[in-house]
Formats: C-alpha cells, sequence, structure tokens
C-alpha cells in the first residue's frame, strides 16, 4: 500500500510540473516518459521510517531554509547519501538554499542543471535530433467575475461565533473580542509593548500552557487606499476570484486556494494581500508581462532574472522595499486583479505569538506579549509592523461595546513543562521572550495551590532599564514571593558601565544552573533567535565545557543530547 501511495505521490507531483509548464513541442512526452521514474520510487520505501522519523523531528522542509536553521538543511543532505547507499543514480548534486539570500535564485540554478538531464533521460527516438527546449514557469491567474452590489448579500467571513463544538486552525479562525489593552513599558521608554486579552469565553477554543496564538491582522487603511490607486482600480469594485473556467474545468493546479467572495477591493486587500513584505522575483515576472512602458518591462525582467541577482537582492531585499514600493517605481504595470492577487500579492499571513497566559489560571483569556514594531527602512520609509501596530491601536472590551476584534487560532507547541512539577526549570526570556514563562509561572502558581511539589526554578530575564522596560515586574515579584518561583535573576543591558545580558547572568550561576541540569532539569529559552539564543547556546557550551571538564566536542555532544532528550527546549524567532 505504502508503494502503491509513493507512486501515486510522484505522479502528482508530475502532473503538477505538467501543469505549471509551458513547452513548445511534445508534451506527451512528460505523461508517458516519466513511468520508468515511477519504479525508482519503490527505492524510496525502505527510507520512509527513516525519513518520517526525521522529518517529525526537524518539522520543516528538507534542504531549503536559512543559515540559522542548519537541521533543516541537514535533513537533505542525509536522504540524499542514503538514497546513494541504496543505489539510486544521482543526476545532479544536491540543491541547498539559503532563504537568508535569495532562495529562488538557489532553485532556479538548482532547476537549470536540472532541465537537461531530464530532457537527457527522457528522450525517446524521435527526440535524438531535437534540441532541447526551454520550459517556462506559466503566470498562474485567477478567472474574475464582477458584481452588482445590488443583486448581492456579502458576509462578514469571520462574523458567525462558535457553538462550542467547532474546530479552528490557520484556515478556519475565529473572530474573537479584545478584553483588555494596555502599555507595559513605563513613561519614560522609548518604545511600546503591549499586554492583550482575547475574550475566548463561549468559543470552543481550548489551548496549553506554552502554546501560540495565531492572530490575522489586517492591513491599514493608507495601505488599502495605495494599493488600490496602484492598481488603478475603485476600493468598492465587489469582485470573486475563481480557480475554474466557466464549465467547470479547473484553471491550472498552480493557483492558490480563493479566497471567500464575493468581497469588495476594499476587504480584499486589507485581509489577503500581503502588501509591505519585498516582491519575491516570481512577482516580478508577472508584473514585467503586465508592464505597457517598456523599459520597465526589461527593468522588472533583469531584477528578476539570474543575471540581475545581486541587484535584487541589493535594491530590493537590502533596501526592504516593499510590494507597493516597487509597484510605485513601476507605474504603467498595472496586472488585473486575477494575477495581482494569484501571482503578484502573496496571501496575507497569520502572525504567530507564544501565549503568556495559562488556561488554569485565566480559562477565558489568551493574553500576548507583543513589542511594537516600528522603524525607517533604508529606502525613508517608515515600516510598522501589520499586527503590533494593530494591538497598539486595539480598543479593548473593557473601554467601548464597539471594540477591536481578531480571527485568530491555536497551534501546539512542544514548548511545554516537564509533567513532573518538582523537576527543575530554568527559563531564559528576555523581553517579550518572557511571554511563555509567565504563562508557565500561572501555572505552578495553580500547581502550588492544589497542592504539588514545586522544584526549584530560575527565571532570566533581561531588558534595557529598570525605569523604562520591566515588563510584568510586579507580576514576578509576587511569582517569587508566592513560591511559584525559586529566583528572579534580571539583566539591565543599560544601566550600568557595560551592557549586561542574560548570558552573563548565566555565566554568573553557571556552577547551581549545571547542577540543576545533571539532576533531569529542563532548560527553556525564547526570544531572538539570531542574537539571544545564539549567545545562550554558545554560553550553555562553555557552562558545560567548564563544569565537566571535557573538550569543545565533547560539550557540544552533551549539549545536543540534552536536545534530543527535550530538555533544552527554545522558542524562538
Amino acid at each position: 500500500m505504502r508503494k502503491q501511495l509513493l507512486k501515486l505521490l510522484i505522479w502528482m507531483i508530475m502532473l503538477w510540473m505538467m501543469s505549471n509548464m509551458k513547452r513548445s513541442s511534445k508534451r506527451r512526452l512528460w505523461l508517458f516518459s516519466w513511468w520508468p521514474l515511477m519504479e525508482m520510487g519503490s527505492q524510496l520505501i525502505m527510507l520512509l521510517d527513516f525519513s518520517n522519523g526525521l522529518l517529525r523531528e526537524m518539522k520543516g522542509s528538507p534542504g531549503f531554509n536559512n543559515s540559522h536553521m542548519v537541521s533543516l538543511v541537514w535533513i537533505a543532505k542525509v536522504l540524499d547519501e542514503q538514497l546513494s547507499q541504496q543505489g539510486a543514480k544521482r543526476l545532479i548534486e544536491v540543491g541547498l538554499g539559503d532563504d537568508d539570500q535569495c532562495i529562488e535564485d538557489d532553485f532556479t540554478a538548482w532547476r537549470e542543471l536540472l532541465w537537461p538531464e531530464l530532457d537527457q533521460l527522457l528522450r525517446d527516438e524521435d527526440d535524438e535530433n531535437t534540441a532541447s527546449t526551454p520550459y517556462t514557469a506559466a503566470i498562474p491567474e485567477y478567472r474574475v467575475v464582477i458584481h452588482d452590489p445590488a443583486e448581492m448579500h456579502i458576509e462578514d467571513n469571520y462574523s458567525i461565533r462558535a457553538n462550542g463544538n467547532a474546530s479552528y486552525d490557520i484556515h478556519h479562525p475565529c473572530r474573537v473580542n479584545v478584553a483588555v489593552q494596555r502599555e507595559l513599558h513605563k513613561p519614560e521608554s522609548d518604545r511600546s509593548c503591549i499586554h492583550l486579552e482575547f475574550d475566548i469565553s463561549g468559543t470552543g477554543i481550548t489551548y496549553e500552557t506554552g502554546d501560540h496564538v495565531g492572530v490575522y491582522a489586517d492591513n491599514c487603511i493608507e495601505t488599502v487606499d495605495e494599493a488600490a490607486r496602484l492598481l488603478g482600480q475603485p476600493l468598492d469594485l465587489l469582485f470573486s476570484v475563481h480557480t475554474e473556467n466557466d464549465d467547470g474545468t479547473p484553471i491550472g493546479s498552480s493557483l492558490p486556494p480563493p479566497f471567500p467572495g464575493p468581497c469588495t477591493l476594499c476587504s480584499a486587500l486589507a485581509r489577503y494581500a500581503d502588501l509591505l513584505n519585498p516582491p519575491r522575483k516570481a512577482a516580478l515576472v508577472a508584473l514585467s508581462a503586465h508592464a505597457t512602458e517598456p523599459s520597465e518591462a526589461e527593468r522588472l525582467k533583469f531584477l528578476s532574472s539570474p543575471q540581475g541577482k545581486d541587484e535584487y537582492s541589493q535594491w530590493v531585499v537590502g533596501s526592504q522595499r516593499s510590494l507597493l514600493e516597487v509597484m510605485a517605481e513601476f507605474p504603467s504595470a498595472k496586472p488585473p486583479l486575477g494575477v495581482f492577487f494569484a501571482a503578484i500579492a502573496p496571501r496575507l499571513q497569520p502572525r504567530y505569538y507564544s501565549i503568556s497566559s495559562s488556561p488554569r489560571f485565566v480559562p477565558n483569556r489568551v493574553h500576548v506579549t507583543c513589542a511594537l514594531v516600528y522603524g525607517p527602512t533604508p529606502t525613508g520609509r517608515i515600516h510598522r509592523g501589520l499586527c503590533s501596530t494593530w494591538m497598539k491601536n486595539a480598543v479593548p472590551l473593557e473601554k467601548s461595546n464597539d471594540c477591536s476584534w481578531a480571527p485568530i487560532f491555536m497551534r501546539q507547541s512542544n514548548f511545554k513543562l516537564p509533567a513532573d512539577p518538582s523537576i527543575p526549570i530554568i527559563m531564559v526570556g528576555p523581553g517579550t521572550g518572557l511571554a511563555p514563562f509567565r504563562g508557565f509561572l500561572q501555572e505552578r502558581m495553580v500547581l502550588k495551590e492544589d497542592g504539588a511539589q514545586l522544584g526549584p526554578s530560575l527565571l532570566f530575564f533581561g531588558c534595557r532599564n529598570r525605569r523604562m522596560d520591566f515588563i510584568y515586574e510586579d507580576e514576578l515579584n509576587n511569582f517569587v514571593e508566592q513560591g511559584a518561583l525559586s529566583e528572579l535573576i534580571v539583566a539591565f543591558s543599560r544601566e550600568g558601565p557595560q551592557k549586561e545580558y542574560v548570558q552573563h547572568k548565566m555565566m554568573d550561576k553557571a556552577a547551581y544552573l549545571w547542577s540543576l541540569i545533571s539532576k533531569g532539569g529542563y532548560l527553556y529559552v525564547c526570544g531572538d533567535a539570531k542574537g539571544m539564543a545564539r549567545d545562550v547556546h554558545r554560553t550553555l557550551h562553555t557552562i558545560v565545557q567548564e563544569q565537566e571538564s571535557v573538550d569543545s566536542s565533547k560539550a557540544e555532544s552533551m549539549v545536543k543530547k540534552l536536545q534530543m532528550e527535550g530538555r533544552y527546549l527554545r522558542d524562538v524567532w
């Protein structure tokens, strides 16, 4: 059965490739010549258990990721090696991409090496004297239907409240009200951090301490207005998008699922279009196809080409030019709505936050701790974080019955307290990295009230200045007083003559920290992946090396063992 499923999967991949590639000669070659390759799939059967286990551990797609997620690239290398050992023939070297640079160019370079090899492999006798024909990706386009507002009833797709038994996910979020919103920073601070509470009473939503909440926020009206102006379309235009032709036949399998409709252009741009991130190269290709000014079309083609890799990296990615900024630079490019929503503007994605509450402590609320994202880009545009700005401006129910609301859903996490509350825990979370640990401590408060014996707990928290951004200070001190937290260690990076961070405080407690871990304790790290989490990892490595008197290689293997045992957990971004 598994062999048949694998063959079916390969067939689906091949058919998808057929539907997305235009070839000027003999498309039948694709349909009939892939069958011999189906048998190659059987060689993968013996690897399924091995690879499935790795994928469950890594929880990501092999081969392509950013350089900070080395393990996800590692699985591609391992699978390549295993296939080779089982006798599979490697057509070309395994492709690895780095999303910190331009992953599209990495894939394009790998793909261009692959096509000639596949042409040679799949040629039949009639093709031996025929030159290879390059493949060109088709530009996806929805079928658009314009509706008469007088004849249509427009429903709010998020307006239906739950009946208590509904299941919510990324595709089916639940509309909930904002119950509480308050500023956590003190007036002296030049930054902002918001505490926000969603009211989930009566929705049927459940979560566990340590889980994440996904929040859908709308683009602001100024952004929506600018997008409509660049498209040359009225905001009140009522339309719907479809993935099938008038006769019901599918347009193409590459189209993403359509968003709900009919809806106005204003609603579509606000809810469904990612307008503020830099556009991918595929979007530039689609824009170039609809640019009426030849010089603009050529410029867009160059930026999207392998030859324009450096300029794309500098002018688009490095300068953090948003999709709207790029479109403003090429005003003759006015794509139809079907192309814009299918190929140019990616679907607006939810923002994820570590939940900063415990359902056992506040059963009908989901707490979020969010730092406001605000600052200039290299082009001079002021970037305002989509969801953090929405939270900053949210009106809570405690202040108005006409309160703010958002579609949300829960995402499970493996960032959990030990099942045995007597096991020691060490938490490292500066800034908003404190969020899940606030939930942990709320949970421990409830456990203690229920008579549980709590083990030792340390919290390493960091901020700039006690008088500015020591968030939840009173709560944290109360956790210590009530016995939910054994010790609070705070690093203030802007108070003394030298900057002090959580990793420095960890070194001060190195012997005690390692003694807790050696007794079966858990180490949790939450916050910035590129800076803090990396430095904390190095500090842990140093602590192990010094406390165990081992060399660097042995220390690293001991740290990896902690990770494999699930006792060194990170919730980083």
